[in-house]
C-alpha cells in the first residue's frame, strides 16, 4: 500500500510540470479569456447592442426590427439588450403601434448603429402618439345606382352591383367595358326591389359560382347562382340556377337583400318583412313564413332537383308549422349583414323612431330580434309589448327631431384590413339620410369607442369590401369611395 502511495506522490509530481495541475495542485493558469461569443474583455469577438424602446402606455408592444451582418434579424417589443452579435452596422427600423384610436409614431423610424467586438452600442427609440384620420377616396368610374361593392379574397378586381340588373368589374381604377353579368331582363326595380348584392362562393377559385340575391318581375325575391364563363371577367348568363324564391307580392319596400356566406361555409340570406308600414301581416314574428328572417342554407351541393340542403343545426329542423330554413327572426328589414370570425352583425332599418345593430356567434341560431313588438330596445306594439324571449340590441340610435341623427341604417363590416391597423376590429356604418362614416367596438361588455369621423357621402346605401380587406363606401349617386387614412393620420 505505502509503495503504491509512494508511486501515485511522483507521478503526481511529473504531470505539475507538465500540466500545472493535480489534485488542487500548485501552479497558475494565467487569466482566462473571454468566454466565445460573450462580448467582454479584451479578446471578445462580438459585442452588444441595447435597444432602448419609450413612450407608449403600459402593457402596448413596440415594433422594432434589428437586422445586421450574417443575415441576423430579431424583432423587439421592449427595451433589450442583444448579445453575441457580430461586429458591424445594424439597421434599427421600428414601425407605428395603433392604440385605440390613435397612431404611435417612433423616432427616429429607422437609424443604423455600428457594433464592436468587446463593446454595447446603445440605440434609442421613442413613440409619440397622434390622432387617426380618415378620409374617402373616390375610386374614378361613375356608376349608375349602385347598391354593392364586392371581391373574392386576394383579388385585385372590384365587382360593382348596379340595381337595374347589372355586375360590372373595376379594375387598376377602369370600369371594364362587357359587364360581367347583365340580368337586367328579369329584375324588378320599383321601390326598393333591384339587384341588391352577391356572393362568391367560398370555393370561387375552384368552381366560378357567386350568388345574386334580386327581385324578380313579379317582386318575389330570389337568391340564384351563376357561374363564371371560360373568359376571365365574364360570367355566364346561361348558368343560372334558382336557389331561393320568396313570394313578396303586396308592396314594393322591405325586401332585404344582404346574401353572404357565413364561416361555418353556410348560405345566409336577409330577408324584409314584406313592406308596408308596422309589418302589418305580422310575417316577422310568424314562423311559418320566411319574410323578416335571416335564413341559412347549404348550398354545397346545390342541384335543379334539389337547390339547397337544410343544415341540421338550424333551430327549427322537423318542428311542425316552422320553416326549417329560418336561422333568426323578428327583423324588419335587414338589408345589410356580414360576419366578423364567429360573430354575425345585423344591421336592422328602423321604422320611425331607432335604427338597431344585432351581434351574436355564428352558433346562435333561433335568436328573436323582437320585430314588430319592439323597435330597437323600445315598444312598438304597445298593447302586447312582452319582451320575454326578445334579443334585443347591442347598438342603436334614436332619429332625433326632423331626422338629425338619421333615418335608415347602413350596416358595414368589421374592419379587418392592413392599410389601417389602428382600426381592426371596429365596425363601420352609416345611414342613408345622414351619409356620415361612423364606427364603434364591440366588446363582451357592450359597445366602446364610438366614434364619428367627419366623413360624409350622399345617400350610403351600402358599405364593401375588397379582396385585401380594405373597405369602401357606395353612393347611390353614382360614386364609390375607399376609406383610406387622412393627411394627419
Amino acid at each position: 500500500m505505502l509503495v503504491d502511495r509512494v508511486r501515485i506522490f511522483l507521478l503526481c509530481l511529473l504531470s505539475s510540470f507538465l500540466l500545472a495541475a493535480c489534485s488542487g495542485g500548485g501552479g497558475n493558469p494565467g487569466t482566462l479569456g473571454p468566454t466565445p461569443g460573450d462580448g467582454t474583455g479584451s479578446g471578445a469577438t462580438t459585442g452588444s447592442l441595447q435597444v432602448t424602446i419609450t413612450a407608449l402606455p403600459a402593457g402596448v408592444n413596440g415594433a422594432v426590427r434589428v437586422t445586421g451582418p450574417n443575415n441576423f434579424a430579431q424583432d423587439l417589443t421592449a427595451t433589450q439588450t442583444l448579445p453575441n452579435l457580430a461586429p458591424g452596422s445594424y439597421s434599427v427600423a421600428a414601425s407605428n403601434v395603433a392604440v385605440g384610436g390613435a397612431t404611435y409614431a417612433p423616432t427616429p423610424a429607422t437609424q443604423n448603429v455600428v457594433v464592436a467586438a468587446g463593446a454595447t452600442a446603445t440605440a434609442s427609440v421613442t413613440y409619440a402618439s397622434g390622432p387617426v384620420t380618415l378620409t374617402l377616396t373616390d375610386i374614378g368610374p361613375t356608376f349608375t345606382r349602385p347598391v354593392f361593392v364586392t371581391a373574392p379574397p386576394g383579388d385585385e378586381r372590384l365587382f360593382v352591383v348596379e340595381r337595374a340588373g347589372l355586375v360590372r368589374i373595376v379594375r387598376n381604377g377602369a370600369v371594364l367595358t362587357q359587364p360581367w353579368l347583365d340580368i337586367s331582363d328579369r329584375v324588378f326595380t320599383g321601390g326598393e326591389g333591384g339587384l341588391l348584392s352577391m356572393a362568391f362562393d367560398p370555393d370561387f377559385a375552384r368552381n366560378g359560382y357567386v350568388y345574386l340575391y334580386y327581385t324578380d318581375l313579379a317582386q318575389n325575391i330570389v337568391v340564384e347562382r351563376y357561374a363564371s364563363s371560360p373568359l376571365p371577367d365574364v360570367g355566364d348568363p346561361t348558368s343560372a340556377l334558382a336557389i331561393l324564391r320568396v313570394a313578396h307580392p303586396q308592396f314594393d319596400n322591405h325586401f332585404g337583400g344582404q346574401v353572404a356566406f357565413g364561416p361555418d361555409g353556410m348560405l345566409y340570406a336577409g330577408t324584409g318583412d314584406g313592406g308596408g308600414a308596422g309589418d302589418p301581416f305580422g310575417n316577422a314574428q310568424n314562423l311559418d313564413s320566411l319574410l323578416g328572417k335571416i335564413l341559412r342554407v347549404d348550398v354545397r351541393n346545390a342541384s335543379v332537383a334539389q337547390p339547397y340542403a337544410i343544415p341540421p343545426t338550424n333551430p327549427y329542423v322537423n318542428q311542425a308549422g316552422r320553416r326549417p330554413e329560418i336561422w333568426a327572426s323578428g327583423l324588419r328589414n335587414p338589408w345589410r349583414f356580414s360576419f366578423d370570425g364567429e360573430q354575425l352583425y345585423i344591421a336592422d332599418v328602423g321604422q320611425d323612431t331607432r335604427e338597431e345593430v344585432d351581434i351574436a356567434a355564428v352558433s346562435q341560431g333561433g335568436l328573436n330580434y323582437g320585430w314588430d313588438i319592439m323597435e330597437g330596445s323600445i315598444c312598438y306594439n304597445a298593447a302586447s309589448c312582452d319582451r320575454t324571449g326578445m334579443t334585443l340590441p347591442v347598438f342603436e340610435y334614436e332619429h332625433g327631431a326632423n331626422d338629425v341623427n338619421g333615418c335608415s341604417l347602413t350596416g358595414g363590416y368589421v374592419y379587418r384590413g392592413t392599410a389601417l391597423p389602428e382600426l381592426v376590429g371596429r365596425y363601420f356604418y352609416s345611414d342613408f339620410c345622414r351619409g356620415f362614416v361612423k364606427s364603434f367596438f364591440a366588446t363582451g361588455a357592450g359597445v366602446v369607442e364610438q366614434r364619428d369621423w367627419g366623413l360624409s357621402a350622399t345617400q350610403v346605401v351600402s358599405f364593401g369590401r375588397d379582396g385585401a380587406g380594405e373597405l369602401y363606401v357606395v353612393s347611390a349617386a353614382g360614386r364609390i369611395f375607399r376609406i383610406a387614412r387622412g393627411s394627419s393620420g
